[in-house]
């Protein structure tokens, strides 16, 4: 599932406040190797241990929970359902074939909101009828026979119906609006991480895996889909027909998806012949070429990659109007948002165009690395999720090398996670899970960012050989069963001959990451580094970590020139023939912070200037060194400083991390009477970085491009006077219909024209809003709400972001861009939010939406006054699913609250010095 790009917190978030189709898929029944065929029928035994890793994994959950019991287990589930678009209800019967592996006289299973009408046991000595019974809370139900059940093989009946809800998951009904502006309802599934038992009652753990033969009774004017191509077709009275899909592999419940609306497609086949179709709202089809063409190049590329071919016969990428995550890797059916899924060949922007092709090749990913083998408990939820999250961006670089995406997960990815995971309150990547309440909690950058990092680190400490060898060897051995972390580095590790378990266990099996304090000497033609570990941010820790060190030189600067690994506290390596700078970390591929000695980072200033250092080394040294700043243990003017040297700097990544590691001093300063003279340094920077460029794009170039719209974003935030006056320019041609705004100019510009102030603007941008039916133009409009910085249409915003005019997965980054914008704008928006709590609750309740919307709102406040308002209104309306992101936002209060006191008057005064 993809999450991470949705977030509405993120270091980079103050800166950018980014008629065919109507027939069931049809294909004949394609098991692609042998890897597949013998899988029809369930690998689960009931004496199988649950494994436990680590002293961590054994602590008690914070809440009281018992896994399902394993003496009835599913095999196949036979189900039919019937939903009522009208209604928003839906009937169902099932036959679940299980195995009794204890005679008992109870089956518990899971279900939550279905109320069941019948259920009963069949088996060879007759149908034995049960009671039931629910316990609510624990979202199960229990079946009671009155007398037990033999061992061996049985069929659970059961009849039941359920709700159509509008909560985004489990089966639930989202609106859209016909070409001819008719309001409509389709039906879509999300059951990641517990919702299947919202539309069936079954088994719904990760590794109670069994197949699955699902019909669907729905309108025949209506497109249904399932995981697998249709097997067969029946017409009904009353206008409806029954189709019956083919049997899916074994699969954990998670992954079974059902979608029934009205839809059109665009269609390929792979190199291999498999039928990929992406499905869009009717009259897009066109928007779907795109992702069509990611799919098309992902799926060879990923059976390459592992030596493995997708396992089943057809894949489907669909567009969901509500939806709360980007999308969702459901096996042979992936959902996606539509911003997510969706381009227009001319209104989208490259920023679009990328996060699609991203989010398509994570989702693929997950065929194999989720689906075919899946992690054994949501405790090793990082499997899925750290490994997609790494390898989408190689599909990409693969797909699109003219992206440099690598440098971009730099930024996206590892930076982002650094910085989670300085706080007191972050987590280890394998956090041991209990209660389905504490699942979503873990869907954050820990999970998917720093997983994807130490991923890429061990990825460059064995090779890409070895790498690919372990893969496929891992996938092989344990294709259709589940696995816990230690069976990854058992591959790997047999792959490569290196001790990749006892290395990695000290990255994810504890929370934090090291700093390395480093000092050089010179000896001849060699050069001596020092190196010292210690936690970064914690200074009464005494972790330590196995980390595999890289260095580059002068002499060397784009490949390791020395390797070792640091297994103690200290270590020295040798730099041989190096008669200038040294910098460790080449590429930022190690998920750690370097601390150079002052000599040692004055020798590396030329090659930044110079760039004789590599983009990913450019932008590493400078976020380090603002990343020590922040905790402390440098100077916050020493980092200002540092970016003189970044005067010739041209690549889009460097400049967005440098212009978040500004944003974060300009929030701090937002709250003294410097925050113009921040402005007015900002200006000085990026200024001449926007002359250079120009306003206007030239065709496919697609970082300058993304540099464009950051440049345009910040000078516009920031008040300069020249941009804010060349975006109203171009806006007024925009709105009259004279010139188009590129798409790539759209969010900047629209935040730019609102900081004036002006009604005229905000009502022209609401009404663009209206008359736009591109849902990406229409969360830019969104976003770019926030900018206005009175009160008055501060208010109007966040009023707009509860109307029926936004959609409930979109109304939190409303909330959001309001926050990030201004410091008025903050304020106003949390007492938005303790004004509409019950209503933000209720719609938001247990989802991981309502702990995004939290920490955009509190994160930035930089008093202990603050800090202390928000621990007591969450104390008194707890959010059990936002426990810890509450933890984290009051920590980074008080974090800026010292780092302003600290730092604050040494800022100012080198703000006044640099005028």
């Amino acid at each position: 599932m993809w999450r991470r790009s949705i977030s509405l917190v993120g270091r980079a978030r103050a800166v950018h406040c980014r008629p065919v189709g109507r027939s069931v898929t049809r294909c004949a029944p394609r098991f692609l190797s042998s890897v597949v065929r013998p899988l029809l029928t369930p690998r689960y035994s009931s004496q199988q241990p649950l494994r436990v890793l680590s002293q961590q994994a054994k602590k008690m959950s914070d809440k009281p929970f018992e896994r399902l019991p394993h003496n009835v287990v599913p095999k196949n589930y036979a189900v039919q359902l019937k939903p009522d678009l009208q209604a928003f209800t839906f009937s169902g019967e099932q036959t679940v074939n299980v195995s009794v592996t204890e005679a008992t006289k109870v089956i518990i299973m899971n279900s939550a909101d279905i109320e069941v009408q019948s259920a009963a046991f069949v088996a060879s000595a007759g149908n034995v009828t049960a009671e039931v019974a629910y316990q609510p809370k624990e979202e199960t139900l229990t079946l009671t026979f009155p007398q037990e059940l033999p061992v061996g093989d049985g069929q659970v009946t059961m009849k039941f119906t359920g709700i159509l809800n509008d909560k985004m998951k489990g089966f639930y009904r989202s609106k859209y609006t016909t070409p001819s502006g008719e309001e409509r309802y389709c039906a879509v599934t999300q059951f990641e991480a517990t919702d299947a038992r919202r539309a069936l009652p079954c088994w719904d753990e990760p590794a109670l895996k069994a197949t699955f033969d699902v019909t669907l009774v729905v309108p025949e004017d209506r497109v249904a889909l399932s995981n697998m191509p249709v097997k067969s077709e029946q017409k009904l009275d009353g206008g409806l027909h029954s189709l019956t899909y083919e049997t899916t592999p074994i699969m954990s419940t998670y992954l079974l998806a059902f979608i029934v609306g009205e839809y059109d497609y665009v269609e390929d086949r792979d190199a291999d012949g498999v039928l990929v179709r992406v499905y869009t709202p009717v009259g897009k089809r066109d928007q779907g070429k795109f992702a069509l063409d990611v799919a098309v190049k992902t799926l060879p590329f990923y059976k390459k990659y592992f030596n493995i071919p997708y396992p089943l016969p057809k894949i489907d990428l669909i567009a969901i109007a509500d939806f709360a995550a980007g999308a969702m890797e459901n096996w042979g059916l992936v959902t996606y948002r539509e911003t997510a899924l969706l381009v227009d060949p001319v209104e989208s922007s490259a920023a679009g165009r990328q996060w699609v092709a991203l989010v398509v090749g994570h989702e693929l990913a997950h065929q194999w690395f989720g689906n075919l083998v899946t992690m054994e408990w949501w405790t090793h939820l990082w499997l899925n999720e750290g490994f997609a999250s790494w390898i989408e961006y190689l599909c990409v670089d693969h797909c699109y090398p003219d992206y440099d995406i690598w440098t971009q997960f730099v930024t996206h990815d590892l930076i982002r996670a650094l910085d989670l995971d300085a706080m007191s309150n972050s987590h280890a990547i394998e956090v041991p899970v209990g209660h389905p309440d504490e699942i979503d909690e873990i869907f954050d950058a820990i999970s998917y960012s720093k997983g994807s990092s130490v991923i890429r680190m061990l990825h460059s400490y064995i090779g890409d050989e070895a790498f690919r060898t372990g893969m496929h060897n891992y996938l092989t051995k344990h294709a259709y069963k589940n696995t816990f972390t230690e069976d990854l580095w058992e591959a790997l590790g047999e792959a490569s001959g290196k001790p990749v378990g006892k290395v990695m266990q000290t990255w994810t099996e504890k929370m934090g990451f090291p700093v390395l304090e480093v000092d050089s000497t010179r000896q001849g033609s060699d050069t001596t580094i020092k190196m010292t570990q210690k936690h970064f941010g914690q200074k009464n820790s005494d972790s330590q970590w196995l980390v595999p060190i890289d260095v580059c030189s002068n002499e060397s600067p784009s490949s390791a020139a020395a390797s070792t690994m640091l297994e103690g506290k200290t270590g020295d390596l040798v730099v041989p023939n190096s008669s200038g700078w040294v910098k460790l970390n080449p590429g930022a591929v190690g998920f750690y912070r370097v601390k150079y000695s002052s000599g040692m980072l004055d020798s590396l200033i030329p090659a930044v200037r110079d760039q004789a250092l590599g983009p990913r080394d450019r932008l590493n040294l400078q976020d380090d060194l603002f990343a020590l700043a922040k905790e402390g243990d440098a100077s916050t003017v020493d980092a200002l400083r540092l970016t003189a040297a970044y005067t010739n700097e041209s690549n889009y990544t460097v400049w967005l991390s440098l212009s978040t590691n500004i944003s974060a001093v300009c929030t701090l300063l937002a709250y003294s009477e410097h925050s113009p003279a921040m402005s007015q340094f900002v200006h000085r920077l990026l200024a001449p970085v926007l002359e250079r460029i120009g306003w206007e794009s030239a065709e496919g170039d697609h970082l300058t491009a993304l540099l464009r719209s950051l440049v345009v974003g910040v000078l516009g935030k920031h008040k300069h006077a020249a941009t804010v006056e060349e975006a109203h320019r171009r806006f007024k041609a925009h709105v009259s219909g004279e010139s188009s705004l590129p798409a790539d100019l759209r969010s900047p510009v629209y935040g730019a024209v609102l900081t004036g102030n002006d009604t005229s603007v905000f009502n022209e941008l609401v009404a663009l809003f209206d008359k736009t039916d591109l849902h990406e133009e229409r969360v830019r409009i969104m976003r770019s709400l926030g900018a206005a910085s009175s009160k008055e249409l501060i208010e109007r915003a966040l009023q707009f972001a509860i109307s029926e005019k936004v959609r409930s997965q979109d109304t939190v980054f409303v909330i959001g861009s309001v926050s990030a914008h201004s410091t008025l704008g903050r304020d106003i928006a949390f007492d938005f939010l303790k004004a509409n709590w019950s209503m933000l609750y209720e719609r938001y309740q247990g989802g991981f939406l309502l702990s995004r919307l939290i920490s955009s709102l509190c994160s930035d406040f930089v008093t202990e006054e603050r800090a202390v308002e928000v621990e007591e209104f969450f104390a008194a309306n707890p959010v059990p699913v936002a426990n810890r992101s509450i933890k984290q936002s009051c920590e980074r209060i008080r974090r800026n609250a010292a780092w302003l006191k600290r730092d604050g008057d040494a800022i100012a005064a080198f703000l006044r010095s640099s005028e």
